[in-house]
């Protein structure tokens, strides 16, 4: 490659890009606000690096999505850059370091990656074979305090040493319970990926020197949504260099309720005295509107690192805020305003102002909080007739046949998997059934053994009849013939299976699931394309570590419904945010606490921030929950969007503005005491005067606080004793 090619590559970096790419020895930290050019930072950091001399061995790069990877290789192979640098998500990177060091982890290393469902199977039986009671103790609440522990690095030993109490003796024992129970299948769950790796890291000085070795340059992206697990890892692989570039913005950190930890990217500074820090702040992405509007939102953060947005585009917006009477309403008002930006033709709808139509389907998205809200919106665009795509994809993997199928896939490399041996022994149905399960389970335990080695000894086993021990015997058989395919393509494989094991015979009437199939061993077709050896392990570790955000197809012409959650990393040309009411955005269960209030308002910041021109938030009146109409409120964040908003029909913002301070009586002052009919009694927090608009917060004693609109507050002083 000749120098002027490689001068060309970096001709479109920004100065404060290029500090960034071309900073070589020593820890970086790169504050990248939305829409800055993040993901082109790091595929050309990578690139110079190897411009510089680097061995492409010697790189990692780490990322919080498949998708997200399989784009920064793809970048950066289109600009020159050798193969051999790791770029992977974290769990992947784990998996490799588990699978090649599984003895030093205390491990084998054809473990199985267990999923949810797998989890929560091992979990209830956790808690029967403890003796509890799942009504007391649930498996998903369980399963939640042990993730919270595995991602503080706390194992079961050490919390149950120092468990003083009767929840946490409980919990402990759950917690060793469920570990054995996983040990014993030769599974590990997502959190045991990582706290294993932590601790092989830390316990074994020579894995960490030869992987520290190996791994010279370590490229973290979005590091804000690192947890303690993953920030101990990361600070292990650049021990020996503290070659270590951290890439992300504090203020798009939104997983704090699955362990990420904010303060990991906020103190990179305290760790690293001497790092270099570079600010991306040119945003390529938003009209300034809407980049003004997002500003004046997150700059009521306490929690973060200050930085501008500056607009490369110039203003052309599309800014509306519209109240509807319900849920109906507001899915009905999207749909035809998504009609009003696709058909030219189309006059209508309560959005506005009317654009020309003649845009894409998959250039528009729809976010709402919670999954639930969807069910309205599907309805609404089903009557309109225009496509979408619901950007949830480890459902798929969570249906039936899909799960029988990969529960076949799964016995075929770790025999140990309890948990998919007892889903296929007897599905299609083969005679084989509870009693005989349960006298060749005993049969294990007694002779310690493994349930699928007790299954190949059936014969062995008094206690069954001549019929189930021949009936057994087929199916260990048929598993025996399927495990000589395991090593060559996996589409072939899952085809043979589907069909030997009775399955497809199973389905042949339910079109839906034979579609369903279908995509599967399609999508198998292109891992074995695109792989350089494919095999079945690999392939099933693919699927096991599938996020929702890795679903969704942007080469599909179909609106996109997701949550904010899963929309971060992605871009539109419009948006919808829907359902900006208080107890929905911010969430009610982030009224106890003034940390969560700021990651709910963080959420909506990335909302907001994937919209390129047109920004559509609405919020309704009334709103059905759990089954009962009730009225809503309006979120508070609405007031702290730097525009002219009053609760009113079709609020038209142009985010020029701030909220002006309007003329009203202050009837509630901070720190006052208050009863509300329905909260009891609280204390005022805040009182924001919009006149007969006016917003009065309360924090009420039974830990919740709430922003109510004064006017429908009925509120009643109360003397303070």
């Amino acid at each position: 490659m000749t120098h002027k090619s490689q001068a060309t590559r970096y001709d479109q970096l920004t100065p404060s890009q290029r500090k960034a790419v071309f900073h070589i020895e020593g820890p970086l930290l790169v504050l990248a606000g939305p829409g800055s050019g993040k993901t082109r930072v790091i595929t050309h950091r990578i690139v110079a690096l190897i411009d510089s001399g680097v061995n492409p061995h010697n790189i990692c790069a780490i990322t919080f999505t498949n998708k997200a990877a399989d784009e920064m290789r793809q970048r950066a192979n289109a600009l020159g850059s050798s193969a051999g640098a790791h770029i992977s998500t974290f769990h992947s990177l784990c998996v490799r370091i588990l699978r090649r060091y599984a003895d030093k982890a205390g491990i084998k290393p054809n473990f199985s990656i267990y999923n949810d469902s797998d989890q929560a199977s091992c979990m209830k039986q956790a808690v029967k074979d403890c003796e509890l009671d799942t009504t007391n103790f649930p498996p998903a609440r369980m399963l939640d305090a042990v993730s919270t522990l595995k991602n503080k690095l706390i194992d079961a030993e050490h919390f149950g040493s120092d468990a003083d109490d009767f929840f946490s003796k409980t919990l402990a024992k759950i917690y060793i319970r469920y570990q054995s129970i996983l040990s014993e299948q030769n599974g590990l769950d997502f959190d045991d990926l990582l706290m294993k790796t932590a601790f092989l890291l830390k316990g074994h000085s020579d894995v960490r020197n030869e992987l520290g070795e190996r791994f010279k340059f370590l490229l973290i992206d979005e590091y804000q949504d690192t947890n303690h697990a993953q920030y101990e890892i990361a600070k292990a692989l650049v021990s020996s260099h503290s070659n270590i570039c951290a890439a992300g913005d504090p203020d798009q950190s939104i997983y704090r309720w699955r362990g990420a930890d904010i303060r990991n990217i906020l103190n990179f500074e305290k760790d690293w005295p001497d790092a270099t820090v570079v600010k991306l702040e040119e945003n390529f992405r938003s009209r300034p509107e809407i980049l003004q509007m997002a500003d004046s939102l997150i700059s009521l953060n306490q929690n973060r690192k200050q930085k501008k947005l500056i607009p490369t585009r110039p203003p052309a917006a599309d800014i509306v805020i519209t109240e509807f009477e319900d849920e109906q309403e507001e899915a009905e008002g999207i749909a035809q305003k998504v009609r009003q930006l696709t058909d030219p033709s189309f006059r209508g709808g309560k959005l506005v102002p009317a654009k020309a139509g003649g845009k894409s389907l998959r250039d528009i998205a729809v976010f709402y909080r919670v999954n639930s809200m969807s069910r309205a919106l599907e309805e609404a665009f089903i009557r309109n007739k225009i496509p979408y795509q619901i950007v949830r994809g480890t459902e798929f993997y969570n249906r039936k046949e899909i799960r029988d199928l990969l529960a076949y896939l799964k016995i075929l490399v770790n025999p140990s998997d309890e948990v998919a041996l007892l889903r296929i022994i007897n599905t299609p149905a083969r005679g084989i059934g509870k009693t005989t399960v349960d006298r060749v389970r005993s049969y294990a335990v007694l002779n310690n053994i493994t349930l699928f080695d007790a299954f190949k000894k059936a014969g062995d086993i008094e206690s069954l009849s001549k019929a189930p021990k021949a009936k057994i015997a087929a199916f260990v058989e048929m598993l025996e013939r399927f495990k000589k395919d395991v090593a060559g393509k996996v589409a072939p494989l899952i085809e043979h299976v589907f069909t030997e094991s009775g399955l497809r015979k199973s389905i042949q009437s339910d079109d839906s699931a034979l579609e369903n199939v279908n995509e599967l061993i399609s999508a198998a077709a292109q891992y074995d394309r695109q792989a350089e050896e494919p095999a079945l392990l690999d392939y099933l570790q693919q699927i096991a570590l599938f996020s929702d955000a890795d679903a969704y197809d942007a080469s599909s012409d179909r609106v996109a419904f997701m949550t904010l959650h899963a929309a971060k990393g992605l871009e539109f040309e419009d948006v919808f945010i829907a359902g900006l009411e208080d107890g929905l955005l911010p969430h009610e269960r982030s009224n106890t606490d003034d940390d969560e209030t700021e990651e709910e308002r963080r959420l909506f910041f990335v909302g907001i921030t994937r919209a390129k021109a047109g920004l559509y938030i609405s919020y309704a009146r009334y709103r059905t929950v759990r089954g009962q109409l009730q009225r809503t409120i309006p979120s508070p964040f609405l007031f702290e969007l730097g525009t002219e908003f009053t609760e009113s029909d079709n609020v038209i913002s142009s985010a020029t503005s701030v909220i002006p301070a309007q003329a009203g009586i202050h009837c509630f002052a901070a720190g006052e005491l208050v009863r509300h009919k329905s909260f009891g009694l609280g204390r005022v927090k805040e009182f924001i005067d919009m006149g007969e608009d006016s917003i009065v917060k309360v924090r009420f004693n039974t830990g919740q606080t709430k922003s109510i609109m004064l006017k429908y507050a009925n509120l009643s002083r109360i003397n303070d004793i």
